[in-house]
């Protein structure tokens, strides 16, 4: 353990397990206490708080839906009650679904561009304020290569991240001179423990493993783990000038595309 964020407050967002869950306890490694959302799983978030407070880190969890602004303006009141305040903001929830361009409907284009990208503006809006007062913060957006290259029946998925990463350049404009810096991470395909939760696309899954890790120079998939050491960095100070980027951390997968 370190004390690189010691006396700062992490906000992430979808971090009940998963990525986000890794991303929230390295920065209760690295000295952060942690504020952790979740929407529909309280044991896995409740487990994660566990985890976290056994690293003598305080924690609070906050229930709270991405695609809701009140649930939003809530979530971020609630991390400045509980701490004083915030330093860095992770949007990592996500959501969205796989069907072809001619199958796809209003209401689910709608849902997932408001968890994956309008969120993103409004809580850096709702936390920019707590983040100036405290003499500044980070911002790390979590993206995905479908923003840019298609990838199958992923539209409305990939569109939202394209959203994600040209909001993110804006707010790293807007609001460097509240000394806050934006970024986002775009990631490859990130070995989690999603074949637990949907058996039935296992099959799915191993064939998608199997073909990333035949193009991937690193030799491996990513980790969690991975993903969380990326955004760590971009909330140091060794970060400081990096700003409105889209960081792809993917082995070097795509570079053979």
């Amino acid at each position: 353990m370190t004390d690189h964020f010691a006396n700062r407050v992490a906000l992430v967002t979808g971090s009940s397990r998963g990525i986000g869950k890794t991303i929230a306890l390295r920065f209760a490694r690295e000295g952060a206490d942690v504020v952790l959302n979740y929407f529909r799983n309280r044991d896995a978030a409740e487990e994660t708080a566990r985890q976290i407070a056994d690293l003598g880190r305080h924690v609070h969890v906050v229930r709270a839906d991405m695609g809701k602004p009140e649930d939003i303006e809530r979530l971020v009141n609630t991390a400045i009650r509980a701490f004083g305040g915030v330093d860095i903001l992770v949007h990592n929830a996500a959501s969205g679904y796989n069907r072809p361009v001619m199958e796809q409907r209003i209401k689910g284009w709608d849902w997932t561009l408001n968890i994956n990208a309008r969120a993103a503006l409004f809580l850096a809006q709702r936390a920019a304020p707590s983040m100036a007062a405290r003499g500044g913060g980070a911002i790390v957006n979590i993206s995905s290569l479908g923003s840019q290259r298609v990838l199958p029946e992923y539209v409305v998925v990939g569109a939202s991240k394209a959203a994600l990463e040209a909001v993110t350049r804006y707010l790293a404009v807007e609001l460097a001179p509240m000394n806050i810096a934006v970024n986002a991470i775009s990631a490859g395909i990130v070995e989690t423990d999603a074949l637990q939760h949907f058996p039935s696309m296992r099959e799915q899954f191993e064939q998608r493993f199997a073909y990333a890790l035949e193009r991937t120079p690193a030799g491996r998939l990513l980790s969690a783990d991975d993903i969380a050491g990326v955004v760590a960095f971009l909330c140091s100070p060794a970060a400081f000038m990096i700003r409105g980027q889209t960081i792809i951390v993917d082995g070097g997968a795509t570079l053979g595309f």
